[in-house]
């Protein structure tokens, strides 16, 4: 491709895509939202709503002269990542999953630990260069102490309360009334995707003393503290709790947990576009 002007930078998870135009310095030009965008989940879906949001941030630049980079959740390979870059016509196109660009935006240059939780979870730990991740591979089968995680774990124990195993709370009765009772709740569950799952994740994070809501967010702390662990044995980098739902866990965390927390220094949407400058001028660090 000719020299790039323009760079594009994407965003994508279960409750939302976002995507930026900058010129090639990396000063935002435009900015656009969509839909939902999990790959692995729904392909197609993902990809419409991409290509809206896309569309709209380009404002009439031409994709040839874009170096763009996608960081979307559901790229579990580069098959996949390839398969979303051909859908597009970008002069180049990387793609990687959300796992890349959050841990980037978050901490920059720093080694350290990033609990994001938002629908989904990253947990990451990097240090002298070498990352690793725990959990993240969708609700199904993983993704603890997320939003989507939180929102089925409380309708687990709103249903548990309503079978006499546990005494209902304030929330608990609040839910089952605007569930419709047992069978809306398992009517919900039949058909729930992860981002409706999530929905409903602030109503544990505000709901503090909550006899319902306390040992959800205690089971969720306590995997925290278990990736934590494994992602710096050491016990002493910093902790990065990020996206929509993280940062609701910093009481729940230990003491010594809680004084090695450090705000993120910018979001997945600030990576994305870090990796796209990156790429464009060549810097593989």
């Amino acid at each position: 491709m000719d020299a790039p002007t323009h760079l594009i930078a994407v965003d994508g998870g279960g409750s939302g895509c976002r995507a930026v135009l900058a010129d090639i310095s990396g000063r935002v030009l435009a900015r656009a939202e969509g839909g939902p965008a999990n790959v692995s989940s729904d392909f197609g879906g993902a990809m419409a709503n991409l290509r809206s949001a896309l569309d709209r941030a380009l404002s009439g630049v031409a994709p040839g002269a874009v170096v763009a980079h996608m960081g979307l959740a559901g790229v579990l390979s580069a098959d996949a990542g390839a398969a979303v870059a051909r859908g597009f016509g970008f002069g180049r196109c990387t793609v990687g999953d959300d796992r890349e660009t959050m841990l980037e935006g978050a901490l920059g240059d720093r080694d350290g630990v990033l609990i994001a939780l938002g629908t989904g979870s990253i947990m990451a730990g990097r240090f002298g260069g070498t990352v690793r991740y725990v959990s993240g591979w969708g609700l199904q089968v993983s993704d603890q102490a997320s939003g989507a995680w939180l929102g089925r774990a409380l309708l687990e124990r709103v249903l548990l309360c309503h079978d006499g195993l546990y005494p209902h709370s304030p929330l608990s009765r609040a839910v089952l009334d605007e569930m419709g009772g047992p069978a809306g709740v398992v009517r919900f569950a039949a058909g729930a995707r992860a981002a409706e799952y999530g929905a409903l994740a602030p109503r544990i994070l505000g709901a503090q003393g909550d006899a319902t809501a306390a040992p959800v967010m205690t089971l969720g702390a306590g995997f925290i503290e278990r990736a934590l662990e494994l992602l710096d044995p050491s016990g002493d980098g910093v902790v990065c709790l990020a996206g929509g739902v993280g940062p609701g866990y910093a009481p729940w965390l230990p003491g010594d947990v809680q004084a090695r927390l450090i705000a993120p220094l910018g979001s997945a949407l600030d990576g994305a576009l870090s990796l796209a400058r990156r790429a464009a001028t060549g810097d593989l660090r």
